[in-house]
């Protein structure tokens, strides 16, 4: 199946939602997502087809059509769900009884995780694809992955800024800044194929937070020092 033709930049295809009528079968749900994840992983997005999803799934192409409406919806799908797994909405609790670096450390480890594995890598690399560059998936890829799990650490800093800990004027760049920090020169190497070299990642994500710490910490009795 081919990418749809290119939109102006940075505007997702317009969805085409699954079909309404009885209620669909979770299990069936599970094992497609399951699947595709497994399928985009190895094949790549182009040479994936929904035969071959429906097939890995042990179920019919009406039924991953009837689940999820099209490819593209799939693969949304398929992103989202990795990142939920991976990143919890529970680990992104205010949770204000919890010391600040011990949340964001918290975050930082499982966040590394998440875009060091395999699967993510491997969608990392489908993005910057020539077949792709050019189409909605890039925009499609980031709402279902990075746009949400920015939201989400954004919420939980005004939370920490509300109550004094944080001095932050637009939380929106500091989530930005906090996730581009943990990446930095070791995930770029996973990506390049250079392997993890450089220093150890519990060192990395740790000097990174406390980075972070340093220039958004309050400096107020209620502050926190790195």
């Amino acid at each position: 199946m081919s990418v749809p033709p290119a939109r102006k930049p940075g505007a997702a295809a317009p969805a085409r939602h699954a079909s309404p009528g009885r209620p669909k079968d979770l299990a069936k749900g599970a094992a497609i997502l399951e699947a595709a994840k497994r399928m985009f992983t190895v094949h790549g997005y182009e040479r994936t087809s929904m035969d071959q999803i429906a097939t890995e799934a042990g179920v019919s192409k009406l039924t991953v059509y009837s689940h999820f409406g099209d490819k593209e919806a799939l693969f949304a799908a398929a992103v989202k769900s990795h990142c939920e797994t991976k990143l919890p909405d529970a680990l992104f609790e205010p949770s204000p009884d919890t010391p600040l670096r011990e949340r964001l450390l918290a975050i930082a480890h499982a966040f590394f995780a998440m875009v060091s594995s395999p699967e993510a890598i491997a969608g990392h690399r489908i993005m910057c694809t020539p077949q792709i560059t050019g189409s909605p998936l890039p925009a499609v890829f980031w709402q279902a992955g990075p746009e949400r799990t920015q939201a989400i650490f954004a919420a939980l800093l005004q939370k920490r800024v509300d109550i004094g800990e944080l001095e932050i004027a637009d939380v929106q760049l500091a989530a930005s800044q906090f996730f581009a920090l943990l990446k930095g020169e070791a995930h770029a190497r996973l990506v390049f194929g250079c392997g993890k070299g450089g220093r150890p990642v519990d060192e990395h994500l740790a000097a990174a937070v406390d980075m972070f710490l340093r220039a958004y910490a309050s400096r107020g009795p209620g502050g926190v020092r790195a």
